[in-house]
């Protein structure tokens, strides 16, 4: 996958930074939990009873904000340069860390930074050398293509 970056811009990237800010603020708010997508939708598979119906809300607001992104010309064409297998791979090393890691990029880098959490400090930061990381040794052995 290849950023545009002729089309980049900070406006779209701060608004989208303080949309999820806000969402991220209002939902530990209101419902007095962290908006980490992988522990919400992991309550999915193993729901405690009287705790499914907002999860299946949540699910159907990240499924359908693209959906209507799309409708309204909003969504950036998605050009994914890896095979199937990398992209499988990818899939099962991503849910492996966050099993490992107790979290995502969402409960760890945006909700446990903001609450200064060291231990989701810890985790964002080696969710971040581990991807330049992967980028540099993918980019430098010849594995991406």
């Amino acid at each position: 996958m290849t950023i545009d970056w002729a089309h980049f811009t900070t406006l779209w990237s701060t608004i989208g930074g303080l949309l999820i800010g806000l969402a991220a603020s209002l939902f530990i708010l209101f419902h007095g939990r962290i908006m980490g997508v992988s522990g919400i939708l992991g309550g999915l598979i193993r729901p405690l009873k009287g705790d499914i119906g907002w999860r299946v809300i949540f699910f159907l607001g990240l499924i359908s904000a693209p959906i209507g992104a799309r409708f309204f010309g909003l969504m950036p064409e998605i050009e994914i340069d890896g095979s199937p297998l990398q992209l499988i791979v990818a899939g099962l090393l991503v849910g492996f860390g966050t099993n490992l890691g107790s979290g995502c990029t969402s409960g760890h880098g945006v909700c446990g930074i903001a609450r200064l959490s060291p231990r989701s400090i810890t985790a964002t930061l080696t969710f971040m050398a581990t991807g330049v990381l992967t980028v540099w040794v993918i980019h430098h052995s010849g594995i991406g293509g």
